[in-house]
C-alpha cells in the first residue's frame, strides 16, 4: 500500500449516485407525525401590508397553524454581514414572493387551499428594478468601497491612448438539482436537530437560534450532503430552515420543508448582476498604464453576501495584468428581488469578464491581437508582480501557461484560418480567444479562515473523521479521506467521512472559496499528527522495552503501509491494530479535535490594502465558436484548457471540476437568461424557460490539462483549489463571440452584454452603424451596451 494521495480515488459517492443509494433530505422517510411547512408570499415587488386576513385560511382541513412574524420568539432580523433581512415580512414587502405567512399542514392540498384563502391588502408602492433606478434614488446597500494605487489621473493625462465605456453583465441561478430542504426533529428542553441541503451548518444554526430566541446550543444542524449548492446554499439555506424549526418548536411534531424549483427561482437570489463604467489608458503597443472602473452590483433588496461579493470583484478587477495605477471603486446596489448572495466565482467573474472586455476593446483599437496585449500585460514573476491591494503575486506561472497554451493549442494557425473563413463565408463567423484567470485562494474576511476536525480512531483500525466541510459534489470528503489515511499511513478503506455536525464541530466558515479541503483537510491531518504524535511516543517506549540496545525516540518510529516499526531495527513491526490496541489498554487518547487558521491573510478596506489571499490558481483557456449570420446561433468548437492547480491531491476529480466549472461559466455568458417583468416577477423559473448549457452545448473538442508544479508548499500537500478557478476561464467563450463581431462591426467596437444569447448575438450582428466620416483618426464609435 502506498499513499493515495495524488490517485483517481473515487468519489465516495459515486456509487450510490449511480444506484439511488445516496440519501438527500427529501428521501428520508415521514415520520409518524410529520408536518410539512410552505408560506404564503408578497403579491407584489415594493408594497405595505394594510391587512392580513387569515381566519378562513385557519379554518381548512389539514392546516395545523399559520405564522407570522409576531409568532417569532427572538429577533425578526439577521443577516451574515448586515443585520438587514427579515424571515418574515412585518409591514413592507420589498421584493415579489417575500415570505409573510408560514403555513403547517398535514399535506400539500390543504396548503394550497389555506394560501388561496388568506386575504391581504396592500398599498402597492414603485418597486426599484434597475441598477439605474438604484442609483438615481441613491438606494445602497453597505459602504462604499475603494482600493487604489498609483496616480491614474496623471497617467490620463499623459496617455497616448485613452478609452472608456460601459459593461453589463446579467445574474444566474444556481440551479441545483436539489431545491432548498430541510427537516426538524424537536427534542425536549426546546431542543431541536435540524438536517438541512446547506454550505454553512453553523450559519443555519445561529439563524435559527437567533430568530426563535434560542441558544445556539439547543440547535443541532446535520448536513449529509446537498444535491448541488454552488453558492446558493451558503447563506439561504438558513430561511427554509428556520421556518420549518418555528414549526416545529411550536407544534413539538417533525417539519419538513422542501421548495419546488418554481418557488425556488422565484425567492431565492442569484449571481450578482453587475453594471460598471471604467476607463483605461494605454500605449501604442497596448501596454496599460492606467484603469478606472466603478462597479454597481444589484444587490436585490438586503445585503446578504453582497459586500462581500463586490469586494472580490474589485480585488480580480485587474485579472492577470500587471497595471501600475489603478483606481477601483464599488457600491452595492438596492433593488426590490430576492437578495442576491453567493455564486461559484463570489464576484470574480464579474471583476475578470470586465478586464477581458477592456482588453479585446484595446486589441481592437490598435488592431492587434488579443492575445499579444494580454501577454504583454501579464504579470511578472520577479518583477511587474504586485496587485493593486498591495499582495506580490508569487510562484507565477502565468507567462508560462500562456506561451505552453499557445503552443499546444496551435493558437496563431488557427487565428489565421479564422481569419480567412471570415473573410469568405457569407453565412457564417468564427471567432477565438485566450483569456486567463488569477484566482485568489481564502475567504476575503479573515476570520473565516478557520477550521476544526474530529478523528476518532477506532480498536479495529478503522477511522471516524467529522470536520466543517459540506459535500455538494465537489469531492471534498474523497479528499479528505485520502489526506487523513496518508496521514496515518493506512488503507482509505478503513477510513470513512461523517455527516457534517455542528454538535461535532463548531463554529465553522461554510464551505466556499474554493477552500473547504485546503481548510478542513489541513484542520484534519493536525488531529491525526496529534494521535500519530502520541502513538510514536508509546511505540518507541514498546520497541525499546523489547530490545534493550534501543533508547526511546520517537523520531525514529515509521508508519508505513499499515505496519509501525523503528527504523533502527525495522524487523520487528506492529500492525496499526496491533499498536491501537496496545496503546488503548495503557489508556492513551485514540481521539483528537484538529485545528487550522490561514497564515498570513490580511485585508484592510479602510487602506484597500493587505494580502487577502494564501495563494493563486492561474490557468488560460482558448476557445473557438462559430455563428450563424442569420440566426445568431451559438456553436463552441473547441476549448483548450491549462492550468497550474500545484499537484492533485485526487486528479479525477479535479479534471471534473474544472470540466464542470467551466461549463457553468459557460452557461453564464452564453444561455442562461434570467427575464423578468416590468413588475419584477422571475418570468423564466423553471427548466422549460431557463437554460443550463446541455450535452448539445459542450465543446466539440474538449481539452483540460495543468502544468507540473510542486512549488504551492504553502498548501496541504502542495495542492491549488480548483472548485471556482476554472469557471473564470468560460469568459473566454464570450470574448471569442467578441472577437468574431470585431469583423463585422464596420470600424465600431463591438459592443456585448452578458450573456451572449442568440438573441444577443442576433442584435449585435444587425446594429452596427456605418464608420462615421466625421470621426478623427484613432477615434472609434461605441455600439450602446
Amino acid at each position: 500500500m502506498t499513499s493515495t494521495v495524488g490517485k483517481n480515488i473515487p468519489h465516495d459517492s459515486a456509487t450510490g449516485h449511480v444506484t439511488g443509494e445516496s440519501l438527500f433530505i427529501d428521501d428520508i422517510p415521514f415520520a409518524k407525525n410529520e408536518l410539512i411547512a410552505d408560506f404564503f408570499g408578497s403579491p407584489v415587488a415594493h408594497g405595505k401590508i394594510l391587512s392580513l386576513d387569515l381566519s378562513e385560511a385557519q379554518k381548512i382541513p389539514g392546516i395545523v397553524g399559520l405564522y407570522t412574524y409576531q409568532d417569532l420568539g427572538g429577533k425578526n432580523l439577521f443577516g451574515p454581514i448586515l443585520q438587514d433581512e427579515y424571515l418574515l415580512a412585518e409591514e413592507l414587502c420589498e421584493f415579489l414572493g417575500q415570505p409573510i405567512v408560514i403555513i403547517a399542514g398535514e399535506n400539500r392540498k390543504a396548503i394550497a387551499k389555506a394560501k388561496a384563502g388568506i386575504k391581504i391588502q396592500m398599498e402597492e408602492l414603485t418597486p426599484v428594478l434597475t441598477i439605474d433606478n438604484a442609483i438615481e434614488n441613491q438606494q445602497f446597500l453597505g459602504d462604499p468601497k475603494r482600493i487604489a494605487t498609483g496616480n491614474v489621473e496623471k497617467a490620463f493625462e499623459e496617455a497616448a491612448h485613452l478609452w472608456e465605456g460601459v459593461f453589463c453583465n446579467a445574474g444566474q441561478e444556481h440551479f441545483y438539482l436539489e431545491s432548498q430542504a430541510a427537516i426538524v426533529y424537536p427534542g425536549e428542553y426546546d431542543t431541536l436537530t435540524v438536517y438541512s441541503s446547506t454550505q454553512n451548518p453553523s450559519e443555519v444554526q445561529e439563524v435559527i437560534a437567533h430568530v426563535l430566541g434560542l441558544g445556539q446550543h439547543q440547535v443541532v444542524c446535520v448536513t449529509k450532503r446537498m444535491g448541488g449548492a454552488f453558492g446558493g446554499k451558503e447563506c439561504q439555506a438558513t430561511h427554509p430552515a428556520t421556518m420549518a424549526s418555528l414549526v416545529a418548536l411550536k407544534t413539538k411534531r417533525p417539519t419538513r420543508i422542501i421548495f419546488n424549483k418554481d418557488d425556488d427561482m422565484r425567492v431565492t437570489g442569484k449571481r450578482h448582476p453587475f453594471q460598471n463604467q471604467y476607463k483605461v489608458a494605454f500605449t501604442k503597443e497596448g501596454l496599460i498604464t492606467a484603469l478606472k472602473v466603478d462597479f454597481h452590483s444589484d444587490g436585490g433588496y438586503a445585503a446578504d453576501l453582497s459586500p462581500s461579493v463586490l469586494g472580490r470583484a474589485m480585488a480580480h478587477a485587474e485579472n492577470a495584468y500587471f497595471i501600475p495605477n489603478v483606481e477601483i471603486t464599488g457600491r452595492v446596489c438596492k433593488t426590490n428581488f430576492p437578495p442576491n448572495t453567493a455564486f461559484r466565482g463570489f464576484g470574480g467573474p464579474q471583476g475578470v469578464a470586465t478586464m477581458e472586455n477592456i482588453i479585446e476593446e484595446i486589441a481592437f483599437i490598435l488592431q492587434k491581437d488579443a492575445y499579444d496585449i494580454r501577454t504583454l500585460n501579464c504579470y511578472g514573476v520577479e518583477e511587474r508582480n504586485q496587485t493593486p491591494y498591495g499582495e506580490i503575486v508569487q510562484k507565477n506561472f502565468l507567462p508560462q501557461i500562456f506561451k505552453d497554451l499557445g503552443e499546444r493549442a496551435h493558437y496563431k494557425n488557427r487565428l489565421s484560418q479564422i481569419q480567412a473563413f471570415n473573410q469568405q463565408s457569407k453565412t457564417h463567423l468564427k471567432g477565438i480567444s485566450m483569456t486567463p484567470v488569477k484566482f485568489g485562494i481564502s475567504f476575503n474576511t479573515t476570520f473565516l479562515n478557520q477550521a476544526n476536525a474530529l478523528v476518532n480512531i477506532y480498536l479495529d483500525g478503522t477511522v471516524q473523521v467529522s470536520t466543517g466541510a459540506t459535500e455538494m459534489g465537489q469531492g471534498v470528503n474523497t479528499k479528505i479521506r485520502q489526506l487523513v489515511a496518508d496521514a496515518l499511513s493506512i488503507d482509505i478503506d478503513s477510513v470513512i467521512v461523517m455527516p457534517t455536525s455542528t454538535e461535532k464541530n463548531n463554529n465553522t466558515s461554510a464551505t466556499a472559496a474554493s477552500s473547504g479541503t485546503d481548510l478542513n483537510g489541513k484542520a484534519a491531518v493536525d488531529a491525526c499528527a496529534k494521535i500519530r504524535s502520541r502513538l510514536a511516543e508509546f511505540a518507541s517506549e514498546y520497541f525499546a522495552e523489547r530490545q534493550k540496545d534501543l533508547k526511546a525516540s520517537p523520531e525514529h518510529i515509521v508508519f508505513e503501509n499499515g505496519q509501525i516499526f523503528d527504523n533502527r531495527s525495522p524487523q520487528e513491526s506492529l500492525s496499526f491494530k496491533q499498536l491501537l490496541r496496545l496503546a488503548y489498554q495503557k489508556r492513551i487518547s485514540l481521539g483528537e479535535r484538529g485545528f487550522y487558521a490561514t497564515p498570513g491573510v490580511n485585508f484592510d478596506w479602510t487602506t484597500g490594502k493587505g494580502n487577502p489571499f494564501l495563494y493563486y490558481t492561474t490557468g488560460c483557456a482558448v476557445s473557438e465558436v462559430l455563428i450563424d449570420r442569420f440566426t445568431g446561433d451559438l456553436t463552441v468548437l473547441q476549448v483548450d484548457i491549462l492550468m497550474d492547480i500545484g499537484k492533485p491531491i485526487n486528479p479525477g476529480i479535479d479534471k471534473g471540476q474544472i470540466t464542470g466549472a467551466f461549463i457553468q461559466g459557460m452557461g453564464w455568458v452564453t444561455t442562461e437568461d434570467l427575464r423578468y417583468s416590468e413588475t419584477g416577477e422571475l418570468l423564466s423559473h423553471s427548466p422549460t424557460t431557463y437554460k443550463i448549457p446541455n450535452i448539445q452545448d459542450l465543446p466539440q473538442i474538449f481539452n483540460v490539462d495543468w502544468i507540473e508544479n510542486g512549488d504551492n508548499t504553502i498548501n496541504i500537500k502542495q495542492s491549488k483549489a480548483v472548485g471556482e478557478p476554472p469557471l473564470l476561464l468560460a469568459i473566454s467563450v464570450w470574448t471569442a463571440v467578441k472577437h468574431a463581431l470585431s469583423f463585422v462591426s464596420n470600424g465600431n467596437v463591438p459592443k456585448l452584454r452578458i450573456p451572449a444569447t442568440n438573441e444577443e448575438i442576433l442584435t449585435r450582428l444587425t446594429d452596427y452603424k456605418k464608420p462615421n466620416s466625421t470621426t478623427q483618426p484613432g477615434s472609434y464609435e461605441q455600439v450602446g451596451v
